[in-house]
């Protein structure tokens, strides 16, 4: 093998670095988040409507409004499921995010449990489970 030839196998192999998506999302009712919020995940996290395609393990970076409160929430994540098009249930298409375990993460998930309070025992039906 030559010089010349083992630079074109090499040159063609490429390392792929993928930017984190930056999204947004307006929750404007109690019920709305509790529907959207899931404390099941360790870190919290949140179901986020979206036709994007998106896999398993790819970053989010979410700027998240909650009701009435005046500054947004950015927060980074990670998809940890997504739900397709016309899924069983009449369940809306989008991706669930996983909060990251920064201060961004935990911030975003006092600040949703601290609003949807008694309603995290409660069994009504959720965009998620």
């Amino acid at each position: 093998m030559t010089d010349a030839s083992r630079t074109a196998d090499v040159s063609g192999v490429k390392a792929h670095v993928a930017r984190p998506s930056v999204l947004s999302l307006n929750i404007s009712s109690k019920s709305a988040l509790y529907a959207a919020y899931m404390p099941f995940l360790k870190q919290g996290g949140i179901f986020l409507p979206t036709n994007k395609p998106f896999r398993i393990g790819d970053q989010i970076y979410l700027l998240l409004q909650i009701m009435d409160e005046p500054a947004k929430l950015p927060v980074s994540g990670t998809v940890v499921w997504v739900t397709p098009a016309n899924a069983q249930g009449g369940k809306p298409q989008g991706v669930g995010v996983e909060f990251s375990d920064d201060d961004s993460g935990q911030a975003a998930k006092r600040k949703i449990e601290t609003v949807v309070g008694a309603y995290l025992g409660s069994s009504r039906s959720t965009h998620t489970l």
